[in-house]
């Protein structure tokens, strides 16, 4: 199994994209952290679906953009482990893909994007900087932050959060340089919209079918779809890629 003895922290982890990530860690032998905010019960059940499925799990609560919350997350991870290979920032602030209802600019608050900055770039950096002293006891840990294909072709201007998953590939790649001398790589998976999600409950059916119409495997993603690439750039397999955002979106940002 490629994730043997090794530790991942999947943040955001208690359902969705997140759930996917952390149970196709552990069909891979990790010891998986599923980290999440609030939902003790869900958490405690996809720790048991990674058990089932052969790897390891240890439920954390903490809200990633408080740097208290997670600063004891790694503590904790700390002393009951002693060790962290892989990182997964994939939680973000609350977000509905809804077009017909979705905020153009003239209407969209600085606050808005500040609520999205928070939970893309301020997660990531709190979460990073926290983990950083855990990552480097290890050599050949790596960084996964979880973007969006919105960024390279916004197919519907959501530009709050679009915004803030474009800083996010930013500090990524800043991230890459300074921590590659640290033998610490940093890179993204940018999914196209993945169905079915919270995310994704209000997307309207023709939507769906615009999208899929355009995009050359003709389907939208789905989380497992997402967990695939994750699991590749945490591996050895891209033990010499770093600082790049792979899309995972059927090719739609190639159409």
């Amino acid at each position: 199994m490629k994730f043997r003895d090794r530790v991942i922290l999947v943040t955001g982890a208690s359902r969705g994209i997140g759930a996917a990530i952390a149970k196709a860690f552990a069909a891979e032998g990790g010891l998986v952290v599923v980290n999440y905010r609030t939902n003790a019960d869900a958490a405690e059940s996809i720790a048991a679906e990674c058990r089932a499925l052969g790897g390891e799990a240890l439920p954390i609560a903490a809200d990633v953009t408080s740097a208290e919350a997670v600063a004891s997350m790694a503590e904790q991870i700390g002393q009951e482990i002693g060790r962290l290979d892989v990182v997964v920032n994939n939680a973000f602030a609350p977000y509905r893909f809804d077009p017909d209802n979705r905020a153009r600019f003239w209407e969209t608050p600085w606050e808005s994007y500040g609520q999205q900055f928070e939970g893309a770039v301020k997660a990531a950096y709190t979460v990073t900087r926290a983990m950083l002293p855990l990552l480097q006891r290890r050599s050949g840990a790596s960084i996964v932050n979880v973007a969006s294909d919105l960024v390279t072709r916004p197919s519907i201007p959501y530009h709050d959060y679009t915004t803030a998953k474009a800083a996010l590939v930013g500090f990524s790649r800043n991230l890459a340089a300074e921590l590659g001398p640290l033998g610490i790589r940093v890179n993204c998976v940018a999914p196209g919209l993945v169905y079915p999600t919270d995310a994704s409950a209000t997307t309207k059916e023709e939507v769906c079918e615009m999208l899929i119409a355009q995009t050359p495997l003709r389907r939208l993603a789905t989380p497992a779809d997402v967990a695939g690439p994750v699991l590749f750039l945490a591996s050895d397999w891209a033990g010499f890629v770093t600082g790049q955002t792979l899309h995972v979106d059927g090719g739609l940002v190639m159409a």
